[in-house]
């Protein structure tokens, strides 16, 4: 079903889709927390938040950048999926104010108290969920509920983190579950565009191997995936749970070479899609090994490859994609987004080698500047687009770098 037109109005072009003001707002705040993150590590720069530092950083990564994107992902999929207008003008001004009063909240939240920044944070990923879910069952696309799952985890683990740092000091359980319910909501969507765009763009080349389609392997590697994510969660020291988490590391391996991501070099809007969603299967292997051999691999080390790797690099390369294509431009990687590619996954591969070699910093803080470099570099090369309106076919012409 095609995307339909947006409705006209008095309103601005970055009010017009949800990728708009949220993959811009999510890549600045991305890039310029990290920017924060290291003088408030070393005590530097100080917030007014009831947050630790580390805590604060895990929180806005997640339920700050992840939440946007997510956001953003949403709001412009849905309408392809029910044919039904987008939500934009006011109802997307709103979630916007609604999102960053979030981020004020948890920053002052010392000042306003810690209940009132958790209702005013955790407000918006149930609002997302509510938008989504009345527009998806207006359009009858009953298949499609299953993505508010993940994102009612979030919700869930949002509101855990506020409890958990009210009443324990710091956030524990609630740091897996938001990144665990992140991880599925990667392999959700990335199961359904990796393959798509591949075969894609491997049917205008040379005739080879194509992405295998979705199937009852890749519904059980989900399934398992996501169970061994929830015992990761409930029991991060359990023997049990690091033999789930490297089984599933072994079945993303297998998924993720189904989809022939070897004959995609050539196009980097492709192979990024690929690059980043190895990180999956590496997290979950590294997340094993500190379960199994805790005096060889550090908890970190999984938890980055995640984050750093497989969230940040997923969602920047869906992100570019999305902004190209909903824009009018050609789907056109020039040098400059494939600086972004490499500088996100240069600072993934850093952030966890960093995890075996706690001892040398410059490599946080080397993986620091290329997270930057990577975020606002998407924001410089992408922001214009996503404040002017998109361009008609005839005007259409290849990106620039």
């Amino acid at each position: 079903m095609a995307i339909p037109r947006v409705r006209p109005g008095n309103y601005p072009a970055v009010l017009s889709y949800g990728f708009r003001p949220f993959f811009l707002l999510g890549s600045l705040y991305a890039g310029l927390t990290i920017l924060a993150w290291l003088p408030m590590l070393y005590g530097r720069l100080e917030t007014a938040s009831v947050f630790t530092p580390v805590d604060w950083h895990i929180h806005e990564m997640i339920f700050g950048y992840v939440a946007a994107i997510v956001t953003g992902f949403l709001l412009t999929a849905i309408p392809n999926w029910t044919g039904r207008l987008p939500v934009q003008g006011l109802p997307l001004a709103v979630l916007v104010a609604i999102w960053l009063a979030g981020r004020f909240a948890v920053f002052f939240s010392a000042d306003i108290g810690w209940l009132a920044a958790a209702v005013i944070d955790s407000s918006f990923l149930l609002a997302v969920a509510v938008a989504a879910a009345v527009e998806i069952i207006a359009g009858r696309n009953w298949r499609n509920l299953k993505v508010l799952v993940p994102v009612g985890v979030l919700f869930a683990a949002n509101v855990a983190y506020h409890l958990e740092v009210h009443f324990n000091g710091e956030a524990d359980i609630a740091r897996r579950l938001g990144i665990g319910a992140t991880v599925v909501l990667i392999m959700i969507i990335g199961g359904r565009i990796i393959p798509s765009f591949t075969r894609n763009w491997l049917a205008r080349q040379a005739p080879g191997r194509l992405p295998v389609p979705f199937n009852r392997f890749d519904a059980v590697t989900i399934l398992g995936s996501a169970a061994a994510l929830l015992a990761w969660t409930c029991f991060p020291d359990h023997v049990a749970g690091g033999a789930a988490l490297l089984a599933a590391g072994a079945l993303n391996v297998a998924r993720l070479s189904r989809w022939a991501g070897e004959r995609t070099w050539h196009d980097p809007l492709v192979v990024i899609l690929h690059v980043a969603y190895a990180f999956v299967p590496v997290g979950f292997v590294l997340a094993a090994l500190a379960v199994l051999l805790p005096e060889v691999v550090a908890p970190p080390a999984g938890l980055h490859a995640f984050g750093t790797g497989a969230i940040g690099a997923m969602t920047l390369a869906v992100m570019s994609r999305a902004t190209l294509g909903h824009t009018g431009h050609a789907l056109h990687a020039g040098n400059a987004t494939c600086m972004v590619f490499v500088a996100v996954v240069a600072s993934a591969i850093l952030r966890i080698a960093y995890a075996f070699l706690p001892g040398m910093t410059p490599l946080l803080h080397v993986s620091a500047a290329a997270w930057t470099l990577a975020f606002l570099g998407y924001a410089a090369v992408y922001g214009g687009m996503l404040l002017r309106p998109k361009l008609r076919a005839r005007q259409a012409n290849p990106a620039p770098s």
